[in-house]
């Protein structure tokens, strides 16, 4: 039996949040496991959604679009429900879960009334991510649990490689004979260019949220 279609829900109110533009909010005590809302918008491809967003600006860190697999992303800013304005949060109380490639907002824990609603939006990281890119998608979730950016893996692969190719890298001793140790100072580190693609988070293998 096909599950009917959440477009809206009597759980929730949209109101100006203190994360960040606007909030999901329980309009009254949400119990534990509790499916609250569907997340629903455009249903498009990857290449799509590639056209649709070639323009957006990689410093944008603001994103409708949803990644249910490797055909499918919903574009919630096309069409999208409450569900849209939910925020990231490192240490949610709701979580997203997909059945028959749809995309439920489902509660983790008991929600008060008037406490906001949020998930982790675990949203990937790129090969060829700008630099700054943490400080793009910065999470100021305030939890006590915050992990400081909406990606995932919290911490920048890239660097823990780079870290270790410093270490490994053998240079010169005063004897001529290569050693390992410190590389030699004064050379600066190839960075890149800090450009961005308009295919963010189609590699994921999984669901969540996209930043195209």
């Amino acid at each position: 039996m096909a599950i009917p279609v959440m477009r809206t829900s009597s759980w929730i109110k949209v109101r100006n949040s203190p994360i960040h533009g606007r909030g999901v909010f329980a309009a009254k005590r949400i119990p534990k496991g509790t499916r609250v809302i569907e997340y629903l918008g455009d249903r498009i491809s990857h290449a799509e959604a590639d056209q649709r967003y070639e323009d957006h600006n990689p410093n944008d860190n603001h994103t409708f679009l949803f990644i249910v697999d490797k055909k499918v992303v919903i574009d919630a800013g096309v069409g999208g429900n409450a569900a849209r304005f939910i925020n990231h949060s490192c240490d949610g109380n709701c979580e997203s879960v997909i059945e028959d490639r749809r995309v439920f907002i489902e509660t983790t824990r008991v929600v008060q009334k008037g406490e906001e609603l949020g998930y982790d939006y675990e949203i990937g990281r790129e090969k060829d991510d700008p630099p700054n890119v943490d400080e793009i998608f910065a999470c100021r979730c305030g939890s006590p649990k915050c992990r400081g950016t909406m990606l995932w893996p919290a911490k920048d692969p890239r660097k823990k490689k780079a870290v270790a190719k410093k270490k490994a890298t053998p240079v010169k001793s005063t004897k001529g004979k290569p050693t390992k140790g410190k590389a030699t100072k004064g050379k600066p580190s190839k960075s890149k260019s800090g450009k961005s693609k308009s295919t963010k988070g189609k590699s994921r293998a999984g669901a969540g949220r996209s930043r195209r």
